[in-house]
Formats: structure tokens, sequence, C-alpha cells
């Protein structure tokens, strides 16, 4: 059985590469594609050349960032408010922004009633 390759929109990973950034940004959603077309800020031009320069591991606050064919296949570390969390950049995060993939929010888990809880939670079996 042959491996599937994986395309985006009709193109393969090294067409996306070949491409300039106004072709890429054509085949974008809306948001993403205005994004693109703006232009960057200056925090992401530095991130920007870091990727270019091949380096690996880069730890970032641009959680705005959008992934772009030549992010795929680095680890860069995207900052959560008190952590950067390493996050693998696959195929499939193409379009998508850094942020999305490094969760900021912690799940809510309740349990025992607090202080100053009412008598009436307060009165939960122990058991």
């Amino acid at each position: 059985m042959a491996k599937r390759i994986f395309t985006f929109k009709g193109n393969t990973i090294e067409e996306l590469r070949k491409m300039s950034l106004k072709e890429f940004a054509e085949l974008m959603p809306a948001r993403q594609r205005r994004t693109l077309n703006r232009g960057f800020t200056p925090a992401q031009l530095k991130f920007l050349d870091k990727v270019k320069n091949g380096k690996n591991n880069i730890k970032t606050h641009c959680r705005s960032m959008i992934i772009l064919p030549n992010m795929v296949g680095l680890t860069i570390k995207v900052h959560r408010g008190n952590i950067f969390y390493p996050v693998l950049i696959g195929e499939e995060m193409l379009g998508h922004y850094l942020g999305e993939f490094a969760q900021t929010r912690k799940r809510v888990a309740h349990s025992a009633p607090g202080v100053g809880a009412t008598r009436s939670s307060a009165s939960i079996s122990v058991r």
C-alpha cells in the first residue's frame, strides 16, 4: 500500500515551499490572507529570520504568527503565559496560528467545597 502524499489545496509541500508569499496567501481563507497581505510585525520578521536560518527549538511570543510552509518539520516553543510549550509543526497545521496549538487556559477540575462555602454544600458526604 502506497503512502498517501499530503496536499494542501492541490499542492504538495515542495510546491508550497517554492511559492511566493503572495501566491501562498491566495490559497488561505480570508482572515489569514488579509493578515499575510498586510505584512509582518517586526517581532514576526525576527522570528522568520530564525526560521530561514534553519534553527530548531525557536522560542517565540508571536502567537499570532501564521504557520507557513517553510516552518513544517520544525519544533517551535510558543509562549503560554508562564512557560514555552514545544509545538512540532506538521503539514496539517498550514494556515493556522501558532497560538492555537499552545493552550493558555487550564481545564477546570472541581474538588471539595472551599472555605466560606454554604452550609448545604459543606454537608456533602465525605466518603
